[in-house]
């Protein structure tokens, strides 16, 4: 059946479409039922978006066509680009981007030229870098960049020759920033690198003949790390590194040791060589035999003043256990299963009597049941009863009435009322909603102790077959004599320590016994009860003897450590004052001795800033590391 377009009206979907343009023949004559309405809205909605996404890159494209024409390269670069971010295969969009840009590298390029022939070879170099940016196949532009960088090399080349090095490295550097292989400003920046390292090279050499050793340091470490190998540098900052090492040293005068034990192999061990073995070797921390005028450190007597062995025996006694045989014991698992069974079994007898309680409630319940049930239907059929009777008074009452429209008094419709035994009623409801919960709790009750039965049975089977004894071995502890074999030597060393820069009148000796000991057992044996033999194995007298003496000199290097951490805290703390100014060279020469005192860990609040101030990438090398 045809529609009427005047009585009917368009739907939606079918609006938008006739305004996108869609043939009428394609919706029908007839407004859409609701399935094809469906159909309609998702068919609109896809070529809404389609619309919309088309609008979008023909307007791009638009804009990048106009600012082509009026050769505004940045705005047609930009337009074309959102145009291929809406449809990245547009190869024809991608043909005018390619144009946009040869063009624009081809105004880039005149610009360069122009910049070129005033001699600005920098913004230059950054026009020709942005002109094969927008076009690498620009061999003009590339061909230029060329001649651009090799001008700044032998620019480069010049200011190097006039021992301008900032400005050299600096034109060797900018282009190696776009060259990264250029042969001739990589060969320039070897020869700065070098240049630099010949002039920290001779300003150490001038301090170093001034006497200022710190700063000669430094400058040596600076043109070393300038370019390594191109002076001898790292030689020469070695040789004033250990001349400061020897200015600064801590000497240890040590006289020869008095050896009033008479005992050469213990007294040997505290001489000179063995302490100074005992310090450590990063430190400027020297053990001589003589000491010049004014030096910082302090004079070790030492005196060995017995050296005493003692070996004793402690007799004492231990127990061997053996194996002596089996026996029948009670068998500790079945103890534990018969526990089990009787927690079970106790458990039964709880649950069978809640079963029995449960089973009393019920029947108490049924009885009242039932009594209930006797009253109700005693109620009911009295009612009926009475309901018949009065019944049948109405009808005889009837029958004698003899005028139209009367009404016997027999006849009342509340002789027979219902409600007399609602009481009754609600009372038997009641009674049968309690008996029907008692009677699940029965049988919750009977599935509960049939479950607890099984668990019962289950236990005693597990009893009675673990069997009621079981065997064990037995031990008995046999007792045997053990001999304590020890051996101790105590040497005593009396050490007067002086120090060299102030006069003592009263020296303080310090006398210490340094004991070392060994001790082994010994026993027989008895191979019945498992104890092999234990000879004795004590150390060789002569072995302690040594141990002695090494311990006695590493005491001693302890306590030189300790006045030795003393003074270099000193120096420490009167580099770290100056340390405001840490380029200035007095600072530096207190710092760099402080620096070698403290080889062993070097404070980082002293090294980094005088790194800083010098330049130095690594000052941990000014101490050797």
């Amino acid at each position: 059946m045809a529609c009427r377009d005047d009585v009917l009206s368009l739907h939606p979907v079918e609006a938008f479409l006739e305004d996108a343009g869609v043939n009428a023949s394609v919706r029908g004559p007839c407004p859409a039922p609701a399935s094809s309405r469906r159909w309609l809205g998702a068919l609109a909605l896809a070529l809404a978006l389609a619309l919309t996404g088309c609008s979008a890159f023909s307007r791009a494209v638009k804009e990048g066509d106009l600012a082509s024409q009026e050769q505004q390269w940045a705005e047609a670069e930009a337009a074309y680009l959102r145009a291929l971010a809406a449809d990245p295969e547009a190869s024809e969009v991608k043909v005018k981007l390619g144009k946009v840009r040869q063009a624009w590298s081809e105004v880039v390029l005149a610009e360069a030229r122009s910049v070129h022939s005033t001699g600005e070879l920098d913004a230059a170099m950054k026009l020709l870098v942005r002109a094969l940016e927008l076009n690498a196949d620009n061999v003009s532009a590339r061909e230029l960049l060329s001649e651009v960088l090799n001008a700044r090399v032998a620019k480069g080349h010049a200011a190097l020759k006039a021992e301008r090095l900032q400005d050299a490295r600096a034109e060797f550097d900018a282009v190696l920033s776009v060259a990264p292989d250029h042969a001739a400003a990589k060969r320039g920046v070897d020869g700065v690198q070098v240049a630099w390292a010949r002039r920290w090279f001779g300003t150490g050499e001038g301090l170093e003949k001034a006497g200022k050793l710190g700063n000669a340091l430094v400058a040596y470490v600076r043109a070393d790390q300038e370019r390594v190998g191109a002076t001898a540098a790292r030689e020469r900052a070695e040789a004033v590194r250990q001349k400061l090492r020897d200015e600064v040293a801590f000497l240890v005068v040590a006289s020869p040791v008095e050896d009033r034990a008479g005992a050469p192999d213990v007294a040997q061990r505290l001489a000179a060589g063995r302490l100074a073995a005992m310090l450590p070797t990063k430190l400027p921390l020297r053990v001589v035999t003589e000491a010049p005028e004014g030096r910082e450190g302090v004079r070790l007597d030492l005196a060995l003043e017995r050296v005493l062995p003692l070996q004793v025996v402690e007799e004492s006694q231990r127990t061997q256990r053996y194996l002596a045989g089996n026996r029948s014991v009670p068998n500790p698992r079945r103890s534990g299963f018969e526990g089990k069974l009787l927690q079970a079994e106790r458990a039964l007898e709880d649950v069978e009597r809640k079963q029995a309680a449960a089973l009393r409630e019920y029947l108490r319940m049924q009885a009242e049941l039932g009594m209930v049930r006797v009253s109700a239907e005693r109620c009911r059929e009295r009612e009926r009863r009475e309901c018949r009777e009065a019944l049948h008074e109405c009808g005889e009452a009837a029958r004698e009435v003899s005028g139209p429209g009367q009404f016997p008094s027999e006849c009342n419709p509340k002789r027979c009322d219902t409600k007399a035994c609602v009481a009754e009623e609600v009372l038997l409801v009641a009674k049968a909603a309690a008996s029907l919960e008692k009677e699940k709790a029965l049988e919750a009750a009977l599935d509960k102790a049939e479950a607890q039965r099984t668990q019962v049975q289950r236990h005693r089977d597990t009893t009675f077959r673990e069997p009621i004894t079981v065997e064990e071995p037995m031990y008995s502890d046999f007792v045997f004599d053990v001999q304590l074999h020890r051996l101790t030597v105590t040497a005593t060393v009396t050490a007067v320590m002086r120090d060299l820069l102030k006069a003592q009148q009263v020296p303080a000796p310090n006398t210490q016994d340094y004991a070392v000991a060994h001790e082994d057992t010994a026993h027989k044996g008895y191979d019945r009860y498992g104890v092999l033999a234990d000879p004795v194995q004590l150390r060789n007298e002569l072995e302690l003897r040594v141990e002695a003496g090494d311990k006695a000199a590493a005491d001693l290097a302890l306590r030189v450590k300790e006045r030795f951490d003393a003074y270099r805290g000193k120096r420490v703390e009167d580099a770290r004052r100056g340390m405001v100014r840490p380029g200035a060279e007095d600072v530096v020469e207190t710092a760099v001795r402080a620096l070698l005192l403290t080889a062993d860990a070097p404070p980082q609040d002293i090294l980094q800033p005088l790194g800083r101030a010098r330049g130095l990438n690594r000052p941990e090398t000014l101490v050797g590391l």
